[in-house]
């Protein structure tokens, strides 16, 4: 099928204004060199050695000049080819975009006046198609619920920089598609995208230093604005759908909100302090009011209406005189104001309450002296103020004013409250364990409790729960930050509310004791400032959750949660939070220690296990699933996500991670923001309404025999004695650990262990090397083992995967992997490992367990090449390889060259600022294969 000709024109267009840039910027020369680059790669492409499934290369005239071309370049000469594929991928990358929101608008026109396909009106229609009453859904849209929670992952290896120059192509094209632009008007419009371009083409892709804890909070949260206008919008097509279809249905709580781990990940991170928690605290509140007030004043200046002719409510008139004469300053404003606009002097008593609430700092002295009770001490203040204006114009007729301007406003309210986003907090359970170790030494508690088994554990955590203790001078600085992390905690839960606080999030929880110490430490921080154990403390529960990261933790998870409820100190902390507990379960970690498949069974039946373990003791468990964004950490679609959940799992709230780069993708773009919010709110009202029917038991024995051989082959990979020193070999790993993407370590230790990698530069390894291995590794061997000559286990699987949304999306998220991968690519990559023993052993069998994958996934999905029925995915990956591909090679190149350097300083001096040079333009391949690739890990 033939590209779409909008995206077909745009991007021919785009690559035309790129060429000229470069023939300026490099000249003719440069503009020559990145041509031929381009020609025979689209040559070696229409020969057929890319990709190769098997890796070996059949001989290819145009490779073999490709490879002799790319290997003779000078430093400059690489520079000049890497940026210019780099900057050509970037456009393709937007023109994509903008095919896709130019797609979503189309299947909209053509749908009306019947529901476009996931979307929130799509899944109340469905609800009426069903016959659903109006109890039913009234209970669906209670239930639903969706917490997003953004992250610092450093997986996002594009500056702001670069992705605000997008952000202003972007909206030039948007300009540039009015069909009644003059002349004059369309010449300036090319020109300023010709400019943005150039400089697009001069800026640096790298950022020069790794970014600080604080400029990562500014980062993540740039997609405020986005979310300030796109929540609401979600709620007002709920609202809409609602008075379609089930007009008696009242929807009362928003249902999109936001967490932020941003300044609050300690795990691994240590430059994460209290110091800087406390900063992001202030920063998100001061956000969350810069927005407020703008929208207040926005308000105030579009409500004009006149008390002549259309008077007030007396509600709305005796609020504004009681404001007047309870607080003295505000009354000699007001008197400034023109007296028959009362909404506007409501807004304007609101506007200046709201300024004194800005104001209000963590001070453990109480209150400003100007803060007084003028400042709002909960956003349902605020919104109480709002109703008396809400209920003044829709008794004067003006219901159609509020909803259009006021209504918005409370949406924002009710998602974003006083703090944005409410910042959850994380550390590692060895962290709290070996702290608390230090306690009991400390107070005579426990001598050596390092010695204790876990019931003798639990049991001395209970005894010392709420035990008085100041911390001494002697203790290490690890105790010191814990503690002075637990007193900012407790004095914000006083002074902003408990809600300014997310989850605490307890990372490689194993034992039930993991959590105990948390609740132990908040416990003891009620003592902060003297306070004691007063009853506004005691209704202040922060919420624990423990999170489960590898296999073997996975599968311990259900018991793991039923000796934790069965300890009645904590059992009582859960009531008093109405029943309610959260558990986390790790898609990046799981799957980097136990392989692909394995993990996405382990995660379901952990789920389900968890879940029946709720439902005994009477607790409503709420998962929040911890997903990257490639596919080797648990990405992909997000609403198939929901979908696949196991139905008896899912409660009707959403709790997922929106990491790194995945904030770019998918909030840049307001349309395509709208589009991933409505999908997900979708999917979560259609998850909630499915009755919660386990998979046959035949099908659970058959995926767990099938994880179970995965598992074996991919732990006989990352075992093998030399595996380590391979992987540094064939993957440009080196050069990811050097990337300043992001403030946190990419190591949890200092070892050389697969084990001590983190799963997001493990995962962006083996994508730049096009190998994916993460994304299916071990499937095809546990196909072989599963199926054999037996044709009925195969029919099986093909009925599992078109009848079973958790296997379907599992397997089809494995082919994208495979088809993404190039093995012909990754052949060049293991050349680079000569020098490690057993190196042809290793590579041959990867290249054998991905065409075993390979033919696995197209047996069971019956297909006869990958992607076969996604025929737009297929033509844009092909597409993609034609400039992705030489970077590869570069890529390859610049390692080798790099190699023979740090070879050369061994043996005699070498050449420092030539070292560095290679490995400045290996990060630009890098930059250059994530972009093509669109992911990093």
């Amino acid at each position: 099928m033939p590209r779409a000709p909008e995206l077909s024109r745009e991007i021919d267009q785009l690559g035309r204004l790129c060429g000229d840039i470069i023939k300026q910027l490099a000249g003719g020369k440069g503009f020559e060199l990145v041509e031929q680059v381009r020609r025979l790669a689209r040559e070696t492409q229409r020969a057929g050695s890319s990709p190769n499934p098997t890796g070996t290369q059949s001989p290819n005239d145009a490779a073999t000049e490709l490879d002799e071309l790319l290997q003779g370049l000078d430093p400059h000469q690489i520079e000049v080819v890497t940026r210019s594929f780099t900057v050509f991928l970037e456009l393709a990358n937007l023109a994509e975009d903008r095919q896709r929101v130019r797609v979503l608008h189309q299947r909209q026109q053509q749908a009306h006046p019947y529901p476009s396909k996931e979307t929130v009106r799509a899944a109340i229609a469905d609800f009426h198609e069903r016959g659903l009453s109006a109890k039913q859904v009234q209970a669906y849209v209670d239930q639903a619920r969706i917490e997003l929670v953004l992250t610092a992952h450093p997986t996002e290896a594009k500056r702001r920089a670069v992705r605000r120059l997008l952000g202003d192509m972007r909206r030039l094209l948007g300009k540039l598609d009015a069909s009644d632009l003059l002349p004059t008007t369309r010449q300036r419009l090319h020109e300023k995208l010709a400019a943005q371009l150039s400089k697009l083409s001069q800026t640096d892709f790298l950022r020069p230093w790794r970014p600080t804890v604080m400029q990562e909070v500014e980062r993540g949260l740039s997609i405020r604005h986005v979310l300030w206008e796109q929540v609401p919008r979600i709620a007002s097509d709920l609202r809409s759908a609602l008075a379609e279809f089930y007009p008696e249905v009242i929807y009362s709580h928003p249902m999109v909100e936001y967490n932020s781990w941003i300044g609050g990940d300690r795990d691994g991170n240590p430059f994460v302090t209290p110091e800087i928690t406390a900063q992001t605290l202030r920063e998100m509140r001061d956000m969350a009011f810069e927005k407020h007030l703008a929208s207040c004043r926005k308000l105030s200046r579009s409500l004009s209406l006149s008390d002549r002719q259309t008077p007030p409510a007396a509600e709305l008139t005796d609020a504004i005189t009681a404001a007047g004469k309870q607080w003295p300053p505000l009354a000699e404003e007001l008197e400034k104001l023109p007296p028959l606009e009362s909404y506007r002097r409501w807004l304007h008593v609101v506007a200046w309450r709201l300024e004194r609430t800005a104001e209000v700092d963590l001070a453990v002295d109480g209150q400003s002296a100007n803060e007084g009770a003028s400042a709002y001490v909960s956003p349902a203040e605020l919104l109480a103020d709002l109703a008396i204006m809400r209920d003044s114009l829709v008794a004067t007729g003006n219901q159609a004013i509020y909803d259009a301007d006021v209504q918005p406003w409370v949406d924002q309210i009710e998602a974003f409250a006083f703090h944005t986003a409410r910042l959850d907090i994380r550390q590692d359970s060895g962290v709290y364990r070996d702290v608390l170790n230090e306690v009991w030494k400390l107070t005579g508690d426990c001598e050596a409790p390092e010695k204790l088994d876990e019931p003798a554990r639990q049991k001395l955590l209970v005894e010392t729960l709420g035990k008085p203790f100041t911390v001494p001078k002697e203790a290490s600085d690890t105790t010191r930050e814990t503690f002075e992390l637990f007193t900012l905690l407790r004095r914000t839960a006083r002074r902003f509310g408990l809600t300014a606080i997310g989850s605490h999030i307890v990372s490689m929880t194993r034992v039930p004791s993991d959590l105990l110490v948390v609740l132990w430490l908040w416990r003891w921080s009620e003592q902060v400032d003297g306070t004691g154990n007063n009853e506004a403390d005691s209704s202040m529960h922060l919420p624990l959750v423990p999170l489960f990261e590898t296999i073997d933790d996975l599968k311990q998870a259900p018991d793991t949660l039923t000796s934790l409820l069965a300890e009645p100190a904590y059992r009582e902390y859960v009531r008093q939070q109405g029943d309610r507990q959260t558990a986390m379960v790790g898609y990046s970690d799981s799957t980097k220690d136990g392989g692909y498949f394995s993990a996405q069974v382990a995660l379901q039946t952990g789920q389900t296990g968890l879940a029946e373990v709720a439902k005994r003791e009477g607790v409503d468990l709420t998962f929040f699933h911890g997903r990257g964004g490639s596919l080797g950490r648990g990405g992909g679609p997000a609403a198939k996500s929901v979908l696949s959940l196991p139905t008896e799992a899912f409660n009707g709230t959403l709790r997922l991670t929106e990491q790194g780069e995945v904030l770019a993708d998918r909030y840049d773009n307001p349309a395509i923001a709208h589009r991933h919010l409505e999908q997900l709110t979708w999917a979560v009202l259609t998850a909630v309404s499915q009755d919660p029917t386990p998979p046959p038991a035949q099908w659970q024995s058959s995926v767990e025999q099938l994880a179970e051989s995965s598992l074996k082959a991919y732990r006989e990979l990352v075992d093998h004695p030399t595996f380590a020193d391979f992987y540094r070999q064939v993957t440009p790993i080196s050069a990811i650990e050097q990337l300043p993407i992001g403030s946190r370590p990419s190591k949890r230790k200092g070892g050389n262990r697969i084990e001590d990698l983190r799963a997001i530069p493990w995962v962006y390894s083996w994508t730049q090397c096009r190998c994916l291995l993460p994304a299916w590794y071990g499937l095809g061997s546990a196909f072989e083992a599963y199926v054999g000559d037996q044709f009925s286990r195969l029919e099986s699987l093909q009925k599992m995967h078109r009848e079973w949304p958790f296997f379907g999306i599992a397997i089809d998220n494995s082919m994208h992997a495979l088809a993404q991968a190039n093995m012909s690519v990754f052949a060049k990559y293991a050349s680079l490992a000569t020098g490690v023993e057993e190196h042809e052993e290793l590579t041959e069998a990867i290249l054998k367990e991905f065409e075993r994958s390979r033919h696995a996934v197209l047996a069971i999905t019956g297909s006869s090449q990958l992607l076969d029925r996604i025929p737009w995915l297929q033509r844009s990956i092909k597409a993609r390889n034609g400039y992705v591909d030489p970077l590869n090679l570069l890529q390859v190149e610049l390692l080798r060259r790099g190699k023979q350097d740090r070879v050369k300083q061994e043996v005699e001096t070498g050449d420092d600022d030539q070292l560095n040079q290679w490995e400045h333009l290996t990060h630009l391949t890098v930059k250059g294969v994530s972009t093509g690739m669109r992911t990093t890990g």
